[in-house]
Parts: structure tokens; sequence; C-alpha cells
């Protein structure tokens, strides 16, 4: 297992549906702000999966402190909205935040995002970017920006922003905002980490991203392979399980002894060579991902729901694996 962390001040977290980003992203807000740290913990899709994750009410289009991590770090939250993004960047650039009230109770802002799709990725990343540089009083206000981003079918597109943009301005304000936001994500600064299973669709959803990312020069970072089980017998039995060659006599002595029924052995070898089977197949599919040659990490199946103890166990299990801010 590669354990190399990548120095970025960026950590964009994506994945298959279901294969937990949100979670994993989290957990990771909470591990890089162990140790004093601040980190900022942001969402784009309107899901409110952060505020579930840590038991709060629904975030606002503000950052407020969430969590603490270990050794007096924090963990902030916020949760990007389009539209205020757009009442936002109106102000900046053309100090027209009331005309953009305005056109909000118009519909002219859900009109102007859906016409031109690209424009919601500018504003999205573009607040992303702002957090990532921000700076107060000669120091950086976040040591880490952890962005819970879309789906891996999605992600390469939702970075790429110069490639709508391209249609949509040559020049002015929002050329200027994509050409920042790409600076950003095409450095060292910014590192693009997968959630994966050890599973068929996840995995080939990983590689695919991986290649996609490449091509248009966006950096990735590490595999984080969640929900991983160990083995539940030693390598010498798994393999017996696997090709059905268990002792039934001694499972069934075994049972006995315990004060069990010894009519449950063939059940419980068949049991064991479901579980056998499973690992080898898990075993194939973690070669697959040895292959891509990136650093990856493996973070443990938690029994459901996930709550704030899981959020801190599975930060917990990231720092063991060498992931830090240092």
């Amino acid at each position: 297992m590669l354990s190399d962390w990548p120095p970025a001040r960026l950590h964009v977290v994506t994945g298959k549906g279901g294969a937990g980003k949100t979670t994993l992203a989290a957990a990771l807000a909470i591990a890089l702000a162990t140790g004093g740290h601040r980190t900022l913990l942001v969402e784009v899709e309107g899901r409110q999966g952060i505020a579930q994750l840590f038991d709060t009410p629904p975030l606002p289009y503000a950052e407020r402190r969430i969590a603490v991590a270990p050794d007096s770090g924090e963990v902030y939250a916020l949760a990007v909205d389009p539209e205020e993004a757009l009442l936002e960047y109106l102000e900046l650039f053309y100090n027209l935040r009331r005309a953009g009230r305005l056109l909000r109770r118009m519909g002219a802002i859900d009109f102007a995002t859906t016409i031109a799709p690209g424009l919601r990725d500018v504003l999205l990343t573009g607040k992303v970017k702002e957090a990532v540089t921000r700076v107060r009083d000669g120091h950086r206000v976040y040591d880490a920006v952890i962005l819970d981003a879309p789906p891996t079918g999605r992600i390469t597109r939702f970075l790429n922003v110069n490639t709508d943009v391209a249609g949509l301005a040559r020049v002015g304000p929002i050329k200027t905002q994509s050409d920042g936001v790409m600076a950003v994500l095409r450095s060292s600064q910014t590192a693009v980490h997968l959630v994966t299973l050890l599973e068929e669709m996840p995995v080939q959803e990983t590689r695919d991203a991986v290649t996609a990312l490449g091509d248009t020069g966006l950096p990735v970072g590490a595999v984080l392979m969640n929900m991983t089980r160990p083995p539940l017998l030693p390598a010498r039995e798994m393999a017996r399980a696997a090709g059905g060659r268990l002792d039934l006599d001694r499972i069934g002595a075994a049972l006995i002894e315990a004060g069990l029924d010894a009519e449950l052995a063939p059940g419980l070898a068949a049991e064991a060579g479901e579980h056998a089977a499973r690992h080898a197949l898990e075993q194939s599919y973690r070669k697959e991902l040895a292959a891509l040659a990136l650093p990856t990490y493996e973070l443990p199946l938690l029994t459901p729901p996930m709550d704030l103890g899981g959020l801190y166990e599975l930060a917990e299990s990231l720092r063991a694996q060498g992931v830090s801010h240092e």
C-alpha cells in the first residue's frame, strides 16, 4: 500500500454514488484538522449531506464551525448555493447585489444557470477557489479545504469549467473567474481523491475517472477504498473454504464444544465458502486498483447508521495510514 499523501490545500473527493464519498470527505476534514489546523468542508450539490452526518441544522450559505478535531483542530462547513453565489458574483464584479435580488424574484437566476450550466459550475468552483486562496492578517484562513464533489461520472466536466465557459464568454469577468479557478485546480494546490468500493462498477468508474482527469490535466490524488472487510479465516482455511474442502466433522465438534448443534456445520461451511469467494474477488479488485499506481488507503466497514463517532473512527484510520496536513 502506498501512503504518499499529497501536500495539497484543496482536496476534491469524488466517487460512485453509494460509495460513501460524503462520509469520507467529512472524515478527511477531521483528519486534516487534527493537530490545531482549521479545515473547511464544502458541499455543492444541495443535499445537506454534511449537516446530516454531523447532526446539525441545514447549513446556510455561510461558513460555520461544526466540529472540533483532536489537539485543538477545527472543522468548518459550507453549503454553496448557486443562487447565492451568483448574487455574490454580481456584487463583487458589478456592484449589483440589489439588482441580483430583483433578478431572483423574477426567476432570472434560475433561467441563467439553466441555459448556461457552465456558469453554475464556475460559480460553485469559484467559491471553493476563493476559500482556498483567502488570506487574513497575512495567513491562510484555512489550512485545507475539502470539497464533497459530484460523483465520478460528472467530476471531470464539473472541474474542467473552461470547457463550458468557452462558449459563454471569451473575455470579461466570467472568463477571468474560470481562468483563476483552473489555475488552482490544475496546480499542486489541488488533489482529486477517488472513493471506491471493492466491487466491479465502482472500480471501473474509478479507473475511468483517473484516465479522464489525467487527460484534462487535473491532478489525481489518492484512491480511498471504503467499507473494506478483513478476512475472517486464516489464509490456509480461506483456501480450503473456497475449494469446499473444510472438515465438517471438526466444525461439528467445535460447535458441540460451544454448546451448539453439530447439524449447523454444513450451513456454516457454505457461508465460509461464500466469504472466501467474496474475499478472493475483492483481492482481484485490489490488484486492479494497485495497477493505477496511486497512493491507496483502506477504510473499514462500520456498522450503520453512520454517526459522529464513526466519522472520528474513520478519521483516525486515515491518520494512522499517514494522512495529515503536515
